[in-house]
């Protein structure tokens, strides 16, 4: 008889909330959920108890992350030495060389990352067995105010405020956007991750105020193949910053690592 996945959750957000119902309500054969980790209190909102960080490592054999990438650099390490696995959403945090390395050395837990907003990763890391990627591109397209971040100045803000069609807000590798937005740009990382290189990866950061779908299209080329990848999800309406198909991404690799059969690996 297979053993139950012990699933504790960091963050009761957007994307705690549904993958964390769906465990309670025993929608994920093989996993169950012991306990919520969140800076607030949540009284009877959370389906299971609030623990500390401390207790979840205790009490679970899997954790979660879904409270964005500084959960991961404070705590990816020391979850991993624990003993604990670890599912990564914020793969954001990843652009930090230094902890990668850290992080991909640590153990004995495991660390693993959910697709996200995002398909295709899984065929990028195939052909990247066959050689390198010459050229790969991503082009993310948002609504302007789910971009808006503080280091911005006056004069951009304006811009992205104003405008009545799509406006480039910034271009860079996959190593400098996600630390520009670190809540609308997993996507870039997740990319580096499945190419191996954060500097092959181009990303144009793109605001639109037509953009009642946030868009994702990767474009990506080698000696052996050219690949095209292109989606369109609706926002959380309770986080317009996150696509509502995450937490689905979410539940489908817990479903993976808890032995589901009929999983796409």
């Amino acid at each position: 008889m297979s053993t139950v996945r012990k699933v504790g959750i960091v963050g009761w957000g957007a994307i705690g909330r549904v993958v964390g119902t769906a465990l309670a309500e025993g929608r994920v054969g093989g996993a169950e959920l012991v306990c919520v980790v969140d800076n607030r209190p949540l009284g009877e909102a959370a389906p299971a108890r609030q623990a500390t960080f401390e207790e979840a490592l205790e009490a679970c054999d899997l954790i979660v992350e879904a409270a964005g990438q500084g959960v991961v650099r404070e705590w990816g390490e020391r979850v991993l030495e624990s003993g604990t696995d670890l599912l990564i959403a914020s793969t954001g945090a990843l652009t930090d060389e230094d902890l990668a390395k850290r992080m991909l050395a640590a153990g004995p837990g495991r660390v693993y990352f959910t697709s996200g907003a995002v398909g295709g990763l899984d065929l990028l890391q195939a052909a990247r067995s066959l050689g390198p990627l010459d050229e790969v591109r991503l082009t993310t397209t948002k609504l302007p105010s789910t971009l808006e971040q503080p280091w911005m100045d006056e004069e951009l803000l304006a811009r992205m405020r104003s405008t009545t069609g799509p406006v480039v807000v910034m271009t860079g590798t996959a190593r400098e956007i996600p630390v520009k937005f670190p809540k609308s740009t997993n996507v870039a990382a997740s990319v580096a991750l499945a190419v191996g290189d954060l500097d092959t990866v181009r990303v144009q950061v793109v605001a639109d105020p037509a953009a009642h779908h946030t868009r994702h299209v990767i474009e990506a080329s080698g000696a052996h193949g050219a690949y095209r990848f292109e989606v369109a999800h609706l926002p959380d309406p309770g986080n317009p910053a996150t696509s509502q198909v995450v937490p689905y991404a979410v539940l489908r690799s817990l479903a993976a690592l808890a032995g589901q059969t009929g999983q796409i690996l």
